[in-house]
Order: structure tokens, then sequence, then C-alpha cells
């Protein structure tokens, strides 16, 4: 298997180096693409040339770490400048008498691409807004209850998890998740979470981790959490656009949503998802009392907005299915792929995320075996950098820290093979 993969890796990354000394592409990137199955597609360095022509790039050093936001293509940013040059001339003409008209259609369009009612979702300036709202105004906790979460979750939401508890008189369960894992033992595991602690009321479930990019079976762990009478808030942060999926993949009844991320939006965008049939059981925000409490709108109150980024959203949408979100999705995985399978069998290094397609999508971690402080990982990410390689380390794992390795759109299978002898030569280092 290791061979295969590194016969691809070399092959792709000759391919890659023919069309880097050829001449840039500058043209548009063609509107639609018919190249076969998306495993195929995500192999074609012709095509990806092509996509990664559209963003600007620093050429100072290769970045694995865009899993703190994503890069805009060159076309969205344009249109985030022209979207800012028009709101600063019109200025509170705008705003006041043509935004909300003009926002309507993005807000149909984010809608439909999830499979959602238009009433079930509302804009956010990004998922920790999203999953606060959820999370702070959860009706159903009462005292005795408890709410759960993993050592992967996202830090500001466990203690999201923990502040509601207390306020409500509740307690709280926290998980560890294992390390290693697969798709069978983690529902095993959320399933004897679940049995062992029948006064969870209320799950705190992370689509795509952070910290070391585990992508969780998030609907078989909801629909047996229903079964338990505990209600499901999913961080889909990391999914919605690294993965191609829509509302109903995930069964959950309140979803917290990035669009900045791998959706490729101008920071401060995000999206909040509550079921119909559940609004009631999300309270409206302190400031929407007493006269708005209707919508899902209530739920939230951010005081006046980024309207050129909330107006800059459909050029994102637009970059993002020229490409094809299941193309994205391949091509994502294939960069992971390419650099995992050199370093999966080195005895010194742990690569914490694993290989079933099941459990991951681009996002992977490693640590350096024995070094498991936040320091020792600091390290390895500054000298990774002096290697010309840019990842970050992240905290929280129960094992220890690790090093996160986020690919994007723009990066090669050659940024893929720099990065493996860059680990080379740390090990040698260190």
């Amino acid at each position: 298997m290791k061979l295969t993969r590194r016969l691809v890796m070399k092959g792709a990354t000759a391919t890659a180096a023919s069309f880097n000394a050829a001449a840039a592409y500058a043209g548009p990137v063609p509107l639609s693409v018919d190249e076969g199955p998306e495993v195929n597609l995500a192999q074609d360095e012709i095509y990806w040339q092509k996509i990664a022509a559209q963003y600007d790039v620093t050429p100072n050093i290769v970045n694995f770490e865009n899993g703190y936001w994503g890069l805009m293509a060159r076309p969205v940013m344009e249109a985030f400048f022209r979207h800012t040059e028009r709101v600063n001339r019109e200025n509170s003409s705008y705003a006041r008498q043509n935004f909300y008209k003009d926002l309507q259609p993005i807000q149909q369009r984010l809608a439909a691409m999830l499979g959602a009612g238009e009433d079930e979702i509302a804009l956010t300036r990004g998922a920790t807004e999203a999953l606060q709202a959820l999370i702070g105004g959860y009706r159903l906790l009462q005292p005795g209850n408890a709410v759960m979460y993993a050592d992967l979750d996202y830090d500001s939401m466990q203690v999201a998890m923990e502040t509601l508890a207390e306020r409500k008189g509740a307690g709280v369960v926290r998980i560890v998740i294992p390390e290693p894992v697969t798709h069978d033992e983690l529902i095993e595991f959320y399933r004897t979470a679940l049995t062992d602690n029948p006064q969870v009321r209320l799950l705190l479930l992370t689509h795509i981790s952070h910290r070391t990019g585990l992508k969780i079976p998030v609907r078989n762990i909801v629909e047996m959490a229903r079964q338990h009478g505990v209600d499901c808030v999913v961080d889909a942060a990391h999914s919605w656009g690294q993965t191609d999926f829509r509302i109903d993949d995930l069964g959950a009844d309140f979803v917290g949503f990035n669009l900045h991320k791998w959706m490729g939006a101008p920071i401060g965008a995000g999206l909040m998802y509550i079921r119909r049939s559940r609004l009631a059981d999300i309270a409206p925000n302190i400031s929407e009392r007493p006269d708005g409490i209707g919508t899902i709108h209530h739920r939230l109150h951010t005081g006046t907005t980024n309207f050129a980024t909330l107006l800059t959203i459909n050029d994102a949408l637009d970059f993002h299915e020229m490409v094809g979100p299941a193309h994205k999705e391949a091509r994502l995985a294939y960069l992971r792929d390419l650099w995992v399978g050199e370093m999966r069998s080195v005895d010194r290094l742990d690569i914490l995320t694993p290989d079933d397609p099941r459990l991951h999508a681009g996002i992977t971690s490693f640590r350096v075996k024995g070094m498991t402080s936040v320091d020792a990982n600091k390290d390895i990410v500054r000298r990774l950098s002096q290697h010309g390689v840019f990842t970050v380390h992240r905290t929280g794992v129960s094992n220890g820290a690790c090093v996160r390795v986020t690919p994007a759109l723009y990066n090669t299978p050659d940024d893929c093979l720099k990065l493996v002898g860059a680990l080379r030569q740390l090990l040698m280092e260190i």
C-alpha cells in the first residue's frame, strides 16, 4: 500500500513540476468539469494548477496551516473590494434601503445548498457565534441533568457547555476519544458514553476536529443520542466546504458552520442552523426580548455587520460550486494522503488521524513519539518553518500536544514532498 502511494506521489509531483515550468495560467477557470470520478480529477495537476492560479499566495513559505481561515480566491477578493467600495460610497442609504434585499437571495442560496429551509438558517460572524447562540440558548437542560463533550472539541465550546451547565445547575461529563480509533470503535465509544451517563441531556459533537482532523460519524451518533433522549449541538466549522454534504447527512437539529474557512468567504461569515420544529428550544437572544422571538434571526443579535463580507458570500459560493464540492473534497484528501502515505510507517512519528476515508478529510495531525508537551510541539513547528514549511501546534488532545497539517486547494504534490523532506530532516535533528 505504501509503495503504491509513493509511486502515485512521484508521478503526480513530476506532472506538477512540468506545469510549473509552463506559463502561468491567467484565464478564467472552466465553469464546469467532466473528468470522470472525483478521485481521478483529484490527481489531474493540469486542472488544479488552473485552480491554484486563482490564489495569490506568498512564495516565502509552503503554507500547510490553512485551518485558521481560508484564503479568498482572487475573484472572490476582487468582489469583496467592489462590495466594500459600494457600501462605503452609498453608506446608510444602501444599508437601510437595499442591503437586505440583496442579502435575501444569498440566504436562499445557502439554504438550498444545505437542503434546509430558509427559515432554518441565519448568518453569523462565524461558527463560534453560531454555537454560542445554540449552546447558550438551549432551554431544556434542568438541574440534575448533564452536558457532555470530548477532548477533541473546540476549546471555546467546551467552556460554553460548562457555563451552560453551571447556570442550569447541571453536571459536566468530559470524555476522551480513543487514540487510535476505528469507525466502529468510535460509534461504540459514544454508545458506551451515553449508556454510562443517563443524566446527559446535551451532547457537543465536532464533525471534523480542529485538533487532529478526526471526522466523526455524526449522523450515527446523533441518531443514537436521540434514542437516549439526548440533543446534539454539532460544530461543523471545519467540515462544510472541506467535505461535501447536506444537512440531512448530519441528522442534527442544531448546527454551527463557518463560511470563511472552507467556503472561501471573507473573514467574519458563518451560519447557524436550527431545525424548524426545534426553534422554541433555543431561547431568543437577550437583546431581542420581548418584541422579537418568532424566528431564527431572533436567536442572534450582532449589531452592525460587515455588509461587504455578507454580500461576498455569493461570490465565494460561485467559486466553490465552479470548482465542485466533491472535487474539493477529493483533492484535499488526496493531498493529505500523499504526505501521510510517506510518513505513516516512520517509527518515530505517530499520525493521529486514521486513514479510513470515513474518518478524515484534509486535516491531519502528528506527534513525534515521546514529545507531548506544548513547548516541544512549538519547537517542531519552528523547525519545520526553518525548512520552509509552515504548520501549527495544537493542544487539548488528552494524549499530548501535536502538530496539525492542513492543505488547501493551492497546495501541490511538490508541497507535500517538501513537507515529507522537512519531516525527515526534523527527525534527524531531534
